[in-house]
């Protein structure tokens, strides 16, 4: 059953995924039809005895597929005819078997019905709920004074010791000019200690606490006269130069701002709907040896998560390519 549950959560998650390749189209202006569009509607790529497969789904597997790589050639659309008319004998055999009316069946193909749904309501929330130029512009305000003072660029020697940290800087205190030469010999850090302790720009509070601290105080061309303690050792940094921090442009970041806006707007929406619901778990799981347990709920788990990432991956794709700031 669970094999079961992973299979249907993940043909969700190609669905969602799906709906940012149409949604670009579905939010293309209204035109009036034509002969022309009527016909491409009702058009038929193939029938299996008697029973059309129409081209309209045929190009939406097309879309499925070059979504993910494949171009779009004759031999993948004959492949995807293939397979179509080979599922609906298989699907014909098991309406005669009478498979159709079996429980399972019933109860899966229900779920493949809330996952359509689910998706064409992701659609309708995107069409709907389009992500603004006021909207962007008040968060890229947000996020530039967010990003306000200065970044920094230092060089250091991480030490396992506080001994060996005051001997650097006893040393350094004589000839800065050994720095350098006391960082490729002595640092512990992999990152910086071929490059003389170098750390190039780099903004305080990605840094640890102590060591963003420690720069934030350091004058220009100084070096800490205290051994600098963090979890990873001892340090001794030099202070280079410090500038203040400027944000990237708005047109750099507008499309990332868009998606995350997005994202914030469907995770609150989704929040609030299961709020206002009641959810009431009436039976617990049958009992399973507890190391088969644990790798099938850490399973369920990893694939619930991918679902979960899809949906607001495609959620934010489709509005940043489909919905026109305005």
């Amino acid at each position: 059953m669970l094999m079961k549950s992973r299979i249907l959560l993940l043909s969700a998650a190609s669905v969602l995924a799906l709906s940012a390749c149409n949604a670009k189209e579905t939010a293309k202006p209204a035109t009036p039809a034509t002969d022309s569009t009527a016909a491409a509607s009702t058009a038929v790529a193939a029938t299996v005895d008697g029973v059309a497969i129409p081209q309209s789904t045929v190009d939406l597997m097309v879309k499925e597929r070059t979504a993910q790589g494949q171009p779009d050639t004759p031999e993948l659309r004959a492949a995807i005819i293939e397979n179509l008319s080979m599922q609906m004998l298989v699907a014909a055999e098991a309406v005669k078997k009478g498979i159709d009316k079996a429980p399972e069946t019933v109860r899966q193909m229900d779920m493949v019905k809330q996952s359509v749904l689910a998706n064409a309501f992701v659609q309708d929330y995107i069409k709907n709920s389009p992500i603004t130029d006021a909207m962007i512009d008040a968060e890229y305000k947000k996020m530039s004074e967010k990003a306000g003072g200065n970044e920094f660029k230092a060089r250091h020697i991480l030490v396992k010791t506080e001994a060996e940290a005051k001997s650097i800087i006893a040393s350094i205190t004589k000839d800065i000019k050994a720095f350098e030469k006391l960082a490729k010999a002595k640092s512990m850090d992999p990152g910086s200690k071929a490059n003389g302790g170098d750390l190039g720009w780099f903004n305080p509070s990605g840094m640890v606490p102590e060591f963003g601290a420690a720069v934030a105080k350091l004058e220009k061309g100084k070096f800490t006269t205290e051994p600098v303690k963090t979890q990873y050792g001892y340090h001794v940094i030099v202070l280079d130069d410090s500038r203040p921090i400027t944000p990237p442009p708005l047109e750099q970041v507008k499309e990332q701002i868009k998606q995350q806006l997005l994202r914030e707007h469907m995770t609150k929406f989704f929040a609030d709907l299961k709020a206002k619901a009641k959810i009431v778990v009436t039976g617990a799981p049958a009992p399973a040896p507890a190391a088969a347990a644990a790798a099938d709920a850490a399973s369920v788990a990893a694939d619930a998560a991918a679902v979960s990432s899809s949906a607001a991956s495609a959620a934010a794709s489709a509005a940043a390519e489909a919905v026109p700031a305005k």
